[in-house]
Protein backbone atom coordinates (compact mmCIF):
# COMPACT_ATOMS: atom_id res chain seq x y z
CA UNK A 1 0.00 0.00 0.00
CA UNK A 2 2.81 2.07 1.16
CA UNK A 3 6.53 2.40 0.08
CA UNK A 4 8.50 2.03 3.35
CA UNK A 5 12.33 2.08 2.35
CA UNK A 6 14.74 0.38 2.93
CA UNK A 7 16.67 3.03 4.52
CA UNK A 8 14.21 3.26 7.10
CA UNK A 9 13.73 0.00 8.39
CA UNK A 10 17.52 -0.40 8.75
CA UNK A 11 18.15 3.07 10.77
CA UNK A 12 14.89 1.46 12.77
CA UNK A 13 17.57 -1.42 13.46
CA UNK A 14 20.30 0.43 14.19
CA UNK A 15 18.35 2.52 16.87
CA UNK A 16 17.65 -0.34 19.28
CA UNK A 17 21.03 -1.84 18.23
CA UNK A 18 23.82 0.53 17.79
CA UNK A 19 26.86 -1.55 18.40
CA UNK A 20 26.21 -5.02 20.33
CA UNK A 21 23.54 -6.88 21.90
CA UNK A 22 24.82 -6.78 25.26
CA UNK A 23 22.41 -9.37 27.03
CA UNK A 24 22.63 -12.05 24.49
CA UNK A 25 26.71 -11.98 23.80
CA UNK A 26 26.68 -12.48 28.18
CA UNK A 27 24.13 -14.97 28.19
CA UNK A 28 25.94 -17.05 25.91
CA UNK A 29 23.08 -17.65 23.80
CA UNK A 30 24.21 -16.77 20.57
CA UNK A 31 23.71 -19.52 17.96
CA UNK A 32 20.52 -20.89 19.15
CA UNK A 33 17.89 -21.67 17.34
CA UNK A 34 14.30 -20.47 18.44
CA UNK A 35 10.97 -19.40 17.03
CA UNK A 36 9.43 -15.86 17.57
CA UNK A 37 5.63 -15.39 17.70
CA UNK A 38 3.68 -12.10 17.97
CA UNK A 39 0.26 -12.61 19.23
CA UNK A 40 -2.66 -9.59 19.33
CA UNK A 41 -3.50 -9.72 22.88
CA UNK A 42 -6.80 -7.44 21.77
CA UNK A 43 -9.74 -6.88 19.00
CA UNK A 44 -7.40 -4.91 16.47
CA UNK A 45 -6.83 -3.74 12.65
CA UNK A 46 -3.28 -5.40 12.68
CA UNK A 47 -0.72 -3.11 10.11
CA UNK A 48 2.76 -3.59 9.87
CA UNK A 49 3.13 -7.25 9.43
CA UNK A 50 5.20 -6.91 5.98
CA UNK A 51 7.90 -4.17 7.87
CA UNK A 52 8.08 -6.63 10.27
CA UNK A 53 8.96 -9.41 8.54
CA UNK A 54 11.64 -7.16 6.09
CA UNK A 55 13.31 -6.37 9.12
CA UNK A 56 13.37 -9.99 9.84
CA UNK A 57 14.77 -10.92 6.27
CA UNK A 58 17.38 -8.43 7.21
CA UNK A 59 18.67 -10.14 9.96
CA UNK A 60 18.56 -13.65 8.55
CA UNK A 61 15.50 -15.12 9.81
CA UNK A 62 13.15 -17.27 8.06
CA UNK A 63 9.22 -16.46 8.25
CA UNK A 64 6.68 -18.86 8.95
CA UNK A 65 3.39 -17.26 8.78
CA UNK A 66 2.09 -13.74 8.86
CA UNK A 67 -1.70 -11.87 8.44
CA UNK A 68 -1.59 -9.07 5.99
CA UNK A 69 -1.98 -5.62 6.89
CA UNK A 70 -5.46 -4.95 7.20
CA UNK A 71 -6.30 -8.36 9.19
CA UNK A 72 -9.54 -7.54 11.89
CA UNK A 73 -8.58 -9.80 14.82
CA UNK A 74 -9.61 -11.16 18.22
CA UNK A 75 -7.60 -11.87 20.76
CA UNK A 76 -5.15 -14.52 21.16
CA UNK A 77 -4.30 -14.27 17.21
CA UNK A 78 -1.07 -15.68 15.98
CA UNK A 79 -0.30 -12.36 13.42
CA UNK A 80 3.60 -13.48 13.04
CA UNK A 81 6.02 -15.89 13.18
CA UNK A 82 9.53 -16.14 12.30
CA UNK A 83 12.68 -18.27 13.02
CA UNK A 84 16.41 -17.88 13.29
CA UNK A 85 19.81 -18.15 15.07
CA UNK A 86 18.51 -16.29 18.92
CA UNK A 87 21.16 -13.36 18.66
CA UNK A 88 19.09 -12.45 15.13
CA UNK A 89 15.65 -13.07 16.85
CA UNK A 90 16.27 -10.33 19.89
CA UNK A 91 17.72 -8.13 17.24
CA UNK A 92 14.51 -7.97 15.70
CA UNK A 93 12.29 -7.98 18.74
CA UNK A 94 11.92 -4.38 19.64
CA UNK A 95 11.77 -2.26 16.09
CA UNK A 96 9.37 -5.06 15.02
CA UNK A 97 7.28 -5.42 18.15
CA UNK A 98 7.13 -1.43 17.80
CA UNK A 99 5.99 -0.84 14.80
CA UNK A 100 3.45 -3.46 14.86
CA UNK A 101 1.99 -2.18 18.11
CA UNK A 102 2.04 1.62 17.02
CA UNK A 103 0.37 1.19 13.16
CA UNK A 104 -1.94 -1.73 14.81
CA UNK A 105 -3.17 1.13 16.99
CA UNK A 106 -3.88 3.70 14.37
CA UNK A 107 -5.23 1.39 11.76
CA UNK A 108 -7.88 0.33 14.95
CA UNK A 109 -8.54 3.82 15.79
CA UNK A 110 -9.01 4.63 12.10
CA UNK A 111 -11.70 1.44 12.05
CA UNK A 112 -13.27 2.63 15.18
CA UNK A 113 -14.04 6.05 14.01
CA UNK A 114 -14.54 5.09 10.15
CA UNK A 115 -17.66 2.42 11.84
CA UNK A 116 -18.84 4.71 13.41
CA UNK A 117 -19.22 7.69 11.33
CA UNK A 118 -20.58 4.83 8.71
CA UNK A 119 -23.54 4.76 10.97
CA UNK A 120 -24.46 7.95 9.59
CA UNK A 121 -23.77 7.61 6.46
CA UNK A 122 -22.34 4.57 4.74
CA UNK A 123 -20.64 6.35 1.99
CA UNK A 124 -18.79 8.79 4.24
CA UNK A 125 -15.12 8.77 4.10
CA UNK A 126 -12.48 8.92 6.64
CA UNK A 127 -9.34 11.38 5.70
CA UNK A 128 -6.66 11.67 8.10
CA UNK A 129 -4.52 15.15 8.54
CA UNK A 130 -0.79 15.67 7.94
CA UNK A 131 -0.39 16.01 11.54
CA UNK A 132 1.86 12.75 11.56
CA UNK A 133 4.55 12.82 14.16
CA UNK A 134 7.92 13.54 11.92
CA UNK A 135 9.47 10.81 9.95
CA UNK A 136 6.82 8.98 10.53
CA UNK A 137 4.20 9.91 7.89
CA UNK A 138 4.90 6.86 5.39
CA UNK A 139 3.95 4.43 8.63
CA UNK A 140 1.01 6.21 9.66
CA UNK A 141 -0.18 6.70 6.24
CA UNK A 142 0.14 2.89 5.57
CA UNK A 143 -1.64 2.70 9.06
CA UNK A 144 -4.66 4.50 8.13
CA UNK A 145 -5.03 2.93 4.60
CA UNK A 146 -5.33 -0.92 6.36
CA UNK A 147 -8.09 0.77 8.77
CA UNK A 148 -9.88 1.98 5.79
CA UNK A 149 -8.91 5.52 5.51
CA UNK A 150 -7.25 7.52 3.48
CA UNK A 151 -4.45 10.68 4.05
CA UNK A 152 -6.31 14.04 3.12
CA UNK A 153 -3.41 15.29 1.43
CA UNK A 154 -0.01 13.73 1.64
CA UNK A 155 1.76 17.35 1.49
CA UNK A 156 1.72 21.10 -0.04
CA UNK A 157 2.11 19.60 -3.26
CA UNK A 158 -0.80 18.54 -3.55
CA UNK A 159 -4.30 20.09 -3.77
CA UNK A 160 -4.90 23.70 -3.27
CA UNK A 161 -6.34 23.97 -0.28
CA UNK A 162 -6.81 27.73 1.38
CA UNK A 163 -6.42 28.31 4.85
CA UNK A 164 -6.99 32.11 6.73
CA UNK A 165 -3.67 32.01 7.31
CA UNK A 166 -2.85 32.03 3.39
CA UNK A 167 -5.43 35.05 3.13
CA UNK A 168 -4.08 37.00 5.77
CA UNK A 169 -1.66 37.75 3.33
CA UNK A 170 -3.82 39.05 0.63
CA UNK A 171 -5.79 42.40 1.07
CA UNK A 172 -9.08 40.85 2.20
CA UNK A 173 -11.30 38.43 2.18
CA UNK A 174 -12.44 40.10 -1.54
CA UNK A 175 -9.20 39.85 -3.04
CA UNK A 176 -9.18 36.11 -1.95
CA UNK A 177 -12.46 35.62 -3.83
CA UNK A 178 -10.68 37.72 -6.99
CA UNK A 179 -7.55 34.80 -6.60
CA UNK A 180 -9.96 32.16 -6.68
CA UNK A 181 -11.63 33.05 -10.12
CA UNK A 182 -8.05 33.33 -11.37
CA UNK A 183 -7.12 30.20 -10.12
CA UNK A 184 -9.92 28.13 -11.71
CA UNK A 185 -8.69 29.49 -15.07
CA UNK A 186 -4.82 28.69 -14.21
CA UNK A 187 -5.08 25.50 -11.87
CA UNK A 188 -5.41 22.49 -14.52
CA UNK A 189 -6.30 19.38 -13.11
CA UNK A 190 -5.65 20.52 -9.24
CA UNK A 191 -8.63 21.01 -7.03
CA UNK A 192 -9.16 24.34 -4.91
CA UNK A 193 -10.56 23.84 -1.57
CA UNK A 194 -10.90 26.55 0.86
CA UNK A 195 -11.16 26.03 4.63
CA UNK A 196 -14.56 28.44 5.81
CA UNK A 197 -15.75 29.25 9.13
CA UNK A 198 -19.56 30.11 8.17
CA UNK A 199 -22.00 29.48 5.54
CA UNK A 200 -21.37 32.93 4.11
CA UNK A 201 -17.94 32.38 3.59
CA UNK A 202 -18.85 28.89 2.07
CA UNK A 203 -21.11 30.38 -0.36
CA UNK A 204 -18.90 33.12 -1.44
CA UNK A 205 -15.99 30.84 -2.26
CA UNK A 206 -18.13 28.25 -3.83
CA UNK A 207 -19.42 31.13 -6.11
CA UNK A 208 -15.84 32.25 -6.87
CA UNK A 209 -15.35 28.40 -8.42
CA UNK A 210 -13.81 26.64 -5.76
CA UNK A 211 -14.10 22.62 -6.00
CA UNK A 212 -14.64 22.28 -2.25
CA UNK A 213 -15.16 23.38 1.09
CA UNK A 214 -13.79 22.35 4.44
CA UNK A 215 -15.90 23.61 7.76
CA UNK A 216 -13.65 23.88 10.75
CA UNK A 217 -15.13 23.38 14.14
CA UNK A 218 -18.57 23.79 13.22
CA UNK A 219 -20.69 22.14 14.97
CA UNK A 220 -22.93 19.12 13.67
CA UNK A 221 -26.78 21.20 13.99
CA UNK A 222 -25.34 24.29 12.30
CA UNK A 223 -22.91 22.11 9.34
CA UNK A 224 -26.28 20.17 8.51
CA UNK A 225 -28.11 23.17 7.76
CA UNK A 226 -24.73 24.72 5.81
CA UNK A 227 -24.21 21.61 3.60
CA UNK A 228 -28.23 21.64 2.68
CA UNK A 229 -27.95 25.54 1.73
CA UNK A 230 -24.63 24.26 -0.34
CA UNK A 231 -26.01 21.32 -2.06
CA UNK A 232 -28.75 23.70 -3.58
CA UNK A 233 -26.16 26.24 -5.03
CA UNK A 234 -23.98 23.60 -6.39
CA UNK A 235 -24.57 19.96 -5.86
CA UNK A 236 -21.28 18.63 -7.25
CA UNK A 237 -19.52 20.60 -4.35
CA UNK A 238 -17.45 18.42 -1.98
CA UNK A 239 -17.63 19.43 1.80
CA UNK A 240 -15.30 18.29 4.42
CA UNK A 241 -15.79 18.65 7.75
CA UNK A 242 -12.81 18.73 10.32
CA UNK A 243 -12.00 20.07 13.75
CA UNK A 244 -12.26 18.02 16.63
CA UNK A 245 -14.00 14.99 15.27
CA UNK A 246 -13.48 11.63 17.10
CA UNK A 247 -15.35 8.25 17.48
CA UNK A 248 -17.58 9.87 20.09
CA UNK A 249 -19.13 12.17 17.78
CA UNK A 250 -18.18 11.25 14.06
CA UNK A 251 -22.07 9.59 13.54
CA UNK A 252 -23.44 13.24 14.06
CA UNK A 253 -20.92 14.88 11.87
CA UNK A 254 -21.37 11.83 8.96
CA UNK A 255 -25.24 12.35 9.10
CA UNK A 256 -24.99 16.20 8.27
CA UNK A 257 -24.46 14.71 4.35
CA UNK A 258 -20.80 16.02 3.73
CA UNK A 259 -18.69 13.97 1.74
CA UNK A 260 -15.71 13.40 4.02
CA UNK A 261 -14.46 13.44 7.85
CA UNK A 262 -11.00 15.06 8.28
CA UNK A 263 -9.44 14.25 11.44
CA UNK A 264 -6.29 13.86 13.48
CA UNK A 265 -7.90 11.82 16.17
CA UNK A 266 -6.28 8.22 14.12
CA UNK A 267 -2.76 9.15 15.39
CA UNK A 268 -3.46 9.41 19.54
CA UNK A 269 -4.04 6.74 21.87
CA UNK A 270 -2.74 2.86 23.24
CA UNK A 271 -0.73 1.67 20.67
CA UNK A 272 -1.85 -1.95 20.16
CA UNK A 273 -1.32 -4.42 22.82
CA UNK A 274 0.84 -7.32 21.11
CA UNK A 275 2.66 -9.82 22.84
CA UNK A 276 6.03 -11.56 21.94
CA UNK A 277 7.33 -15.08 23.07
CA UNK A 278 10.13 -17.00 21.73
CA UNK A 279 10.59 -20.87 22.54
CA UNK A 280 13.80 -22.94 21.25
CA UNK A 281 14.11 -25.08 18.36
CA UNK A 282 15.79 -28.56 17.93
CA UNK A 283 17.13 -29.12 14.59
Amino acid sequence: MVYISDDNLERFIKEDVPYIDLTTIMLGIAGKKGRISFVCRDPAVICGTEEALRIMGKLNLNPLFHLPSGSAVKPGTVILEAEGRAENLHLAWKPAQNILEYLSGIATRTAAILARAQEGNPHIQLLSTRKVFPGTKELAIKAVIAGGGMPHRLGLSETILVFEQHWAFLEGYGQLLDKLRQLKKQKLEKKIIVEVNSLDQAIQVCQAGADGVQFDKMPYPDLALAVARLRAIKPELLILGAGGINAENAADYAATGIDAIVTTAVYYGKPANIGVTMTPVND
